[in-house]
């Protein structure tokens, strides 16, 4: 019984540590949460492959299933750490604060790490150390009536003597009262029922309190965004050519909603900017007039409204990770430009275009790339509307032909001009290739894999993509045999997927669909499988079908 409550006294006090550690954390900022900070820290540090298995397998959910793996690791501490209490009060309760340390440790060590952020795991600790010294004080035996030592290691008062009588003086016990009586493992029940009760429900009211805390400066960011009119662009995107959605079922549209649009990030809490007090930074090597600009400044400049799809380098083969989206904003080589910036083919001296988010993300872009006149931009619109701040509102980067990972930064606060050989980005860091243009693929979307169509005419379908380059031709395979050109939708863009059909007159039994694509440079995707890292993944994409 008492081993259960201590470590229910342990789960009060890791409670406790984290409810407290919210309620700081809204007077410095929400990054700063433990969890948030401990969660960013695995990130940080987790292999590249592993980090691949994660988003290939959990997708969107992959924060949502480390922030519950690291609840879980908590709860086994926190009660471990109770139990112990029960014969080691004062250590066990100290222990409590390895979990502040190692929370504070995380948050200063992040890449925006502040000496501030230490703040709510250090207060949590130390309020987690004082619940668990309690609770374990209430769940400390009392004296027995005979004179023995307690389990605390205390002296026992003893029973008092009648000399006229020769007998020893006894009382009553009731248990359920919560006193000790005869019973030499009894323990202050009432008192660690009220103690405990008290406990959790103090947490629990400075952890919802540091949640609206919190959320009021998420409102305020939501506010600044309602606000927000986007221009017309000065350079409006032509309209979609008809045939270019072939509106097939179970096929991609060609334009993906914002809800619907892949995220791959670090970011266990979404910044939420204020578009009113957001400014961005570029300066840097070769940057004689360095800018700071604000972003009512950006909406008052020449913007231009482009289809470009995405792509995450994270995608396996006929993976989900790409999306094809408006997007309006700055073209980022005119302000480079107008910062004095000159791309390394012109003298420039520096060849890398350092992008850092405000949650401390860095990402390494290619100045050549961005100056070579393809529609580089700092986005500040999707499909009509600001960014979302799942997707770095209030401004975020898009450049055409190259894999998010050195080229899509969201949530956008600086630009620093630099070289390769000078600073390695985050993701370079962590085994990731310095360059990545994106590499010619197809996916066939219907029919699903082990679907079961019926024989006949079957329509096989999907898209292709070769960002900057555009698709020629997708062809489609059938059990190894002559490949077959499939019928391509129209192309908007060379910067935008492609859809492409093919009928097939399946026959029934069990059948291997494949497809590959080849770009307007003549480029054929490869056969061969290769993961995704360091630089994009390759091979043909292929579904196994049961024919009626």
């Amino acid at each position: 019984m008492r081993g259960a409550l201590a470590a229910l006294s342990g789960l009060i006090a890791g409670l406790a540590a984290l409810c407290v550690a919210e309620l700081v954390s809204a007077a410095v900022r929400p990054e700063a949460g433990p969890v948030t900070a401990v969660g960013g820290a695995v990130i940080d540090r987790t292999p590249a492959p592993v980090k691949d298995f994660a988003v290939r397998n959990f997708g969107n959910d992959d924060k949502l299933v480390l922030q519950l793996g690291i609840l879980a690791l908590l709860a086994l501490f926190a009660m471990a750490v109770g139990v112990a209490s029960l014969r080691y009060r004062k250590v066990g309760s100290a222990a409590v604060l390895v979990f502040g340390a190692i929370g504070a440790l995380a948050a200063v060590e992040r890449p925006d790490g502040r000496v501030s952020d230490a703040l709510p795991s250090i207060v949590g600790g130390l309020v987690a150390c004082g619940v668990l010294y309690l609770l374990a004080g209430r769940l400390a035996s009392r004296p027995s009536p005979d004179g023995d030592p307690g389990t605390d290691g205390t002296s026992t008062r003893t029973a008092e003597t009648d000399d006229t009588r020769g007998t020893e003086d006894t009382r009553d016990t009731d248990d359920t009262e919560g006193s000790a009586g005869s019973n030499p493992g009894a323990f202050d029940r009432r008192g660690f029922v009220i103690a405990a009760t008290a406990a959790a429900a103090a947490s629990a009211g400075a952890g919802l309190l540091g949640r609206r805390l919190n959320a009021s400066g998420a409102a305020e960011a939501a506010a600044s965004r309602r606000t927000i009119v986007l221009p017309a662009p000065s350079s409006p995107a032509p309209p979609i050519p008809a045939g270019t959605d072939l509106k097939l079922r179970g096929l991609s549209s060609f334009t993906t909603s914002n809800k619907d649009f892949y995220r791959v990030d670090t970011a266990l809490v979404v910044p939420r900017v204020d578009a009113d007090s957001w400014r961005l930074r570029i300066h840097g090597k070769g940057v004689p007039r360095p800018l700071t600009l604000s972003f009512r400044d950006l909406l008052r400049r020449q913007l231009i409204e482009r289809d470009i799809t995405l792509t995450c380098v994270s995608n396996e083969v006929g993976g989900p990770y790409v999306g094809n989206a408006r997007w309006i904003g700055v073209p980022l080589a005119d302000l480079l430009r107008e910062a004095g910036v000159e791309p390394p083919s012109k003298g420039g001296p520096a060849d890398q275009l350092v992008s850092r988010s405000v949650d401390g993300m860095t990402i390494g872009t290619p100045v050549e790339a961005v100056m070579d006149g393809r529609d580089a931009m700092l986005a500040v619109g999707m499909n009509g509307e600001p960014l979302p701040f799942n997707h770095g509102f209030p401004v975020r980067m898009v450049v055409p032909g190259l894999y998010g990972y050195v080229s899509a930064c969201k949530w956008l606060e600086d630009l620093e001009l630099t070289t390769f050989a000078d600073y390695d980005a985050y993701w370079v860091k962590r085994s990731w290739s310095r360059e990545a243009p994106i590499k010619t693929q197809s996916r066939i979307d219907t029919p699903r894999p082990f679907a079961s169509p019926k024989a006949g005419k079957v329509p096989v379908a999907g898209v292709a993509w070769a960002q900057h380059r555009g698709i020629e031709r997708v062809e489609v395979r059938v059990d190894g045999g002559d490949w077959n050109p499939a019928t391509l939708a129209a192309q908007d863009s060379e910067d935008t997927w492609r859809q492409w059909m093919w009928e097939w007159p399946a026959t029934s039994g069990s059948h291997t669909l494949e497809v590959r694509a080849t770009d307007r440079n003549g480029d054929t995707q490869t056969d061969k499988r290769v993961g995704t890292v360091p630089d994009g993944a390759t091979g043909w994409h292929s579904v196994v079908v049961a024919v009626d």
